[in-house]
């Protein structure tokens, strides 16, 4: 019913002619960027977060039970579809993506916060709109066919720039994060104004493309397996790595036994799931079929959420004074995950773009605190988590067998704060 710069409503008949093409044209846009691992996953991502976020302002019920459900399962499956991918996104999946995204955004500012410029629609779709747009135009000039597949898209010109698959799937994801972020950030400013921002990133970009084939630039690739600088590990750094693996379980098992302790109360809810995980987790410790290792993972996960859950909103009275001491145990964490990564051998826990991708997005949470969008002791614990669930991650894939430290301080915290919510 709206348009960028027409400050008149659309008839219903227009409204509705344009409403079609724009969920065809998003459907055929993610469908289209789907052209690499984890980048369609990821670019959508980027947006449902986004969208949730504004549907979170408004308290829009419907926006934020969809994209919190398409976000989880977006994320599960990026653990497996990011580069090297061992799962693939078909075309029911890049559709159904587009079509989210398409409806989500409609919906969000035609009926939901119709105060939000309409401009923010494009941004907050971002990337693979402008793609699809540039692609028909490359096409149309070089008298192709409109619809038949090319190697015109943003990431097959930066893979024939010398781009490897990780670095142009990171580019992308940054380029999409600027477009949603601002978005995010000048929802409410004139529409003249963020179209100028819109086409100035836009010709940005794709500025910097053409001018780099035509002018034959090339990145020179780096050798063999020195992105990471993994090759010739010596005996002392694979000392560091198996060091650096014990201390991140013996913290995160101080952590999760003496932190159920210190809180200030438990709710009984808490409690009352606690009790069913500890069950859950006790039975997968007994009986230890392999099939079950995601699983773990999970139980672990959540164990190490609600520890830190309780900690951040039921401290302690003698943390008001001495908070420092938790900042110091999550920066030990943090030195000795970034050890334990860097001095691994062969593809352990080696970077992917879904590991850019948490970052990005906890650095996003942290401009939206500085701005006093969002609050801060969600973005303190969203951090927390981050570093907690990467120390979860080191330490199991290590695991030899499934009762060790950390699974056994799991079992002990999850037992000690169901019986505390009932104290």
């Amino acid at each position: 019913s709206s348009l960028p710069l027409i400050d008149q409503e659309l008839s219903a008949g227009i409204g509705k002619i344009f409403t079609v093409i724009a969920m065809i044209g998003m459907i055929n846009a993610i469908n289209h960027s789907d052209g690499l691992d984890g980048l369609a996953g990821g670019e959508s991502l980027l947006s449902l977060a986004a969208i949730l976020y504004f549907g979170y302002q408004v308290e829009d019920t419907v926006v934020m039970l969809i994209c919190l459900a398409t976000v989880g399962g977006v994320f599960g499956f990026l653990r497996f579809n990011s580069h090297p991918a061992r799962v693939f996104m078909g075309d029911g999946g890049s559709q159904f993506l587009g079509f989210t995204l398409g409806f989500l955004v409609i919906y969000l500012t035609q009926v939901s916060n119709t105060g939000l410029s309409p401009v923010v629609a494009l941004l907050l779709l971002g990337l693979p709109v402008i793609d699809i747009i540039a692609v028909f135009i490359k096409r149309i000039r070089g008298g192709m066919n409109w619809f038949k597949a090319t190697r015109n898209h943003i990431h097959h010109r930066l893979l024939d720039l010398g781009f490897p698959h990780y670095q142009s799937v990171v580019i992308i994801y940054m380029v999409q994060a600027l477009f949603v972020l601002t978005g995010v950030l000048l929802p409410y400013e004139s529409d003249v104004l963020l179209l100028a921002i819109y086409l100035s990133i836009t010709l940005l970009v794709f500025g910097s493309l053409v001018f780099a084939e035509r002018t034959g630039w090339q990145k020179t690739p780096l050798p063999n397996n020195q992105i990471l600088g993994k090759e010739g590990i010596s005996e002392i750094t694979r000392r560091i790595a198996v060091v650096s693996r014990t201390a991140i379980e013996i913290l995160l098992s101080i952590f999760l036994i003496m932190t159920p302790f210190l809180v200030r109360e438990v709710p009984v809810d808490f409690a009352m799931v606690a009790a069913v995980l500890a069950i859950l987790l006790m039975v997968r410790l007994v009986l230890g079929y392999r099939a079950w290792f995601l699983f773990l993972r999970l139980l672990l996960y959540v164990s190490v959420a609600f520890v830190a859950y309780l900690i951040q909103f039921y401290p302690p009275e003698l943390f008001a004074d001495h908070k420092s001491y938790m900042v110091f145990l999550y920066g030990l964490l943090v030195v000795f995950i970034l050890a334990a990564v860097r001095f691994s051998e062969g593809e352990f826990f080696q970077a992917s773009p879904l590991d850019f991708l948490v970052l990005l997005i906890v650095v996003v949470l942290a401009l939206l605190s500085a701005y006093e969008q969002i609050n801060t002791a969600t973005i303190a614990l969203v951090v927390k988590l981050v570093v907690l669930f990467y120390g979860v991650e080191v330490v199991i894939r290590h695991l030899k067998s499934r009762v060790c430290l950390l699974t056994l301080s799991a079992l002990t915290s999850l037992c000690i704060i169901s019986v505390r919510g009932y104290i």
